[in-house]
């Protein structure tokens, strides 16, 4: 059974929206598109083999019936392949990039590089694997009734697939995240409503109550002693629990970069010294600081009680040693405008592209009288996100994410998170565009 879905997970930026899986092997490239397996896949053929080929078994040689059962479970991943394309075209039609398809032992998964930004877009493209398994079902039945009595084993090998992709695409279109259907109420809320979180909400509660309910009609099935199918439908409500988690998730993320500000999660690093300093004290300082701890601190620079600018070690490199103690820091000023900064009332959402933008990774946060308050980084943001969604990380943790600059705790997926909430809330009238 294929849960096809439409995944955000490039190597640079990562944006799950749902499952995400490994990328597999690469076999070929359809359209410039690559295709991967995942070993699990290779269970699943033997799997789907071993059952077809006890459909053929009463009317076919053993040889036969293993043939076809091989045949059978190759068209039937073909199938899930071609599902997957009408996502992946549906998709470059509606301007989204798409990375990989994967093929795993439960269906496919189109990656994309970010989902697209307007409500009838995501439907069309959700759409279109359904639509793809629904032709392919009624084309290969109507050629198993056009067949003759005298091709028992083709009329039976085409309508085992046709109604393979029969309930392929049926499944896939029920109302509930993460499968295809959900897609679709999620992006028809989105569209009604104007809202795409509450669009996300509505199709997560079906989800979820969708899977509930395949978990309890596979114990039932399981009791009355329908083992294998009990225990698949179970499965699969799993898995639809764990995929509807992920979503709900990320929409928790989404509320938070959008809620927490600046402020909030702004740490120090920088240092502060007095203009008639000489340069001899910079060159203490930086010598007092390990160059374990990361990225230097910034050197703000007062004088008489106001900000007058920064400095940086350019000067202790040009001049030599022996001029250090004559040389002050006033002379050698550069403006705080030169420094990336943001203020502390911006959300984090602000916050992200802005980090990203800067050549340090590192922003200078300015009070609401425009006077330097803190300093914001990368660690600095997965913290402050992590502890408002509940999680407080080890220090070694926050260590090591400032040591190289990044997010911690596999948030490096926030800066394209960001770039897709903003392609949405830059196009408000998409949605009634994309209708015509």
């Amino acid at each position: 059974m294929a849960l096809p879905r439409i995944v955000d997970d490039s190597p640079q930026q990562r944006h799950t929206t749902g499952l995400a899986v490994g990328e597999g092997w690469q076999v070929l490239k359809i359209g410039g598109i690559p295709l991967r397996l995942q070993p699990s896949w290779l269970f699943a053929v033997a799997i789907f083999t071993t059952l077809f080929q006890s459909r053929y078994a009463t009317t076919a040689s053993v040889t036969v019936s293993w043939g076809l059962g091989l045949l059978t479970t190759l068209l039937l991943f073909s199938s899930v392949l071609l599902h997957e394309l009408g996502h992946a075209l549906m998709a470059l039609r509606e301007g989204v990039k798409v990375l990989s398809i994967t093929l795993f032992h439960l269906g496919g998964i189109a990656r994309v590089e970010k989902e697209c930004p307007t409500a009838m877009g995501n439907l069309r493209i959700a759409a279109a694997g359904p639509i793809v398994s629904l032709v392919l079902a009624f084309g290969m039945l109507a050629g198993a009734a056009a067949l003759s009595e005298s091709q028992p084993l083709a009329r039976q090998l085409l309508s085992q697939v046709g109604l393979l992709n029969l309930m392929l695409g049926l499944f896939n279109l029920l109302p509930g995240l993460p499968l295809d259907g959900g897609l679709i109420l999620k992006a028809l809320v989105w569209q009604l409503s104007g809202s795409q979180q509450k669009g996300v909400q509505v199709a997560s509660a079906s989800g979820r109550a969708l899977s509930m309910l395949m978990i309890l009609l596979g114990g039932v099935l399981l009791w009355q002693g329908w083992g294998l199918n009990g225990i698949l439908l179970m499965l699969i409500g799993w898995f639809g629990l764990g995929a509807n988690r992920s979503q709900t998730q990320m929409l928790q993320l989404q509320t938070v970069l959008r809620e927490l500000k600046v402020e909030a999660a702004a740490g120090k690093r920088f240092r502060v010294l007095e203009a008639d300093q000489t340069l001899r004290r910079l060159s203490q300082l930086r010598l007092t600081a390990s160059e374990a701890e990361g990225p230097a601190d910034w050197v703000l620079v007062c004088k008489s009680g106001r900000w007058v600018g920064w400095i940086d070690d350019q000067p202790l490199k040009l001049l030599p040693v022996q001029q250090w103690d004559q040389q002050r820091l006033e002379d050698h000023l550069r403006p705080l405008s030169d420094l990336p900064s943001i203020v502390g009332s911006a959300g984090l959402v602000d916050a992200v592209p802005a980090l990203e933008e800067s050549s340090q990774g590192r922003l200078l946060v300015m009070s609401a009288a425009g006077l330097p308050s803190g300093t914001l980084d990368r660690m600095n943001v997965g913290d402050a996100v992590l502890k408002r969604l509940g999680v407080t990380l080890p220090p070694a943790i926050l260590d090591e994410a400032r040591k190289r600059n990044g997010y911690p705790l596999g948030l490096a997926m926030l800066p394209q998170m960001v770039q897709t909430m903003q392609s949405q809330s830059a196009e408000p009238d998409a949605n009634s565009s994309s209708n015509s």
